[in-house]
């Protein structure tokens, strides 16, 4: 059957969800160049401001997933390679840097929210994100960001198995090399979310 996307992004009920989209990851001191190098080239970081511009106008909510860790490092996970890699970092997840905000090309208005992880690989799976997504009565998460290699398809499976329903701007997301989005959503991530773009969902939100 079809899907009604303009009813699945009804603004009333849907949150835009930007992960990692932070100075330290994808901005331009960032501590996965490779990374913030696809972001920015691949027009990602372009396509996250004008979706989340678009949500803030129609009203649709804004859920900003930060990664950080604190200076003492106490909290942090430890059992994987990427969180090894990721304390020998020349860039630091550190609360209350510059590192944790919200890049400049996507912003922060005051009536966006954050949840803030210190474990894990998930925006949503053991945070705050379900509860303050529920608070604002959300059932369609847009969920946009980086990485396609790790978090987008945490995020994706964590939502939907909370039952959320997933739509996935295949241009608002990214990961290394820049083709493996492509790869997983094909396989994988078609499955559980509907598959579509910035302008699809911009001529929904900016009629």
């Amino acid at each position: 059957m079809p899907v009604d996307l303009a009813e699945l992004l009804r603004p009333a009920h849907t949150v835009l969800l930007t992960q990692e989209c932070q100075n330290g990851v994808v901005g331009a001191q960032s501590s996965l160049p490779a990374l913030a190098a696809a972001a920015r080239d691949s027009g990602m970081l372009a396509n996250v401001g004008r979706l989340a511009a678009a949500a803030r106008a129609a009203g649709a909510g804004v859920l900003h997933a930060i990664a950080a860790r604190r200076p003492d490092g106490r909290g942090a996970s430890h059992n994987a390679r990427l969180f090894a890699a990721v304390e020998r970092a020349p860039v630091q997840q550190l609360l209350g840097t510059p590192a944790v905000e919200v890049v400049d090309e996507i912003g922060r208005a005051p009536s966006d929210l954050v949840s803030t992880r210190l474990a894990g690989l998930s925006p949503i799976a053991g945070t705050d994100a379900d509860a303050l997504l529920r608070n604002l009565g959300a059932r369609t998460l847009v969920i946009v960001g980086v990485s396609a290699n790790i978090a987008i398809p945490n995020a994706v499976f964590d939502a939907v198995n909370l039952g959320y329903q997933v739509v996935l701007p295949r241009d608002a997301i990214c990961g290394v090399p820049t083709d493996y989005a492509d790869v997983l959503i094909a396989n994988t991530l078609s499955l559980v979310a509907t598959i579509t773009t910035t302008d699809e969902i911009l001529g929904i939100w900016q009629p």
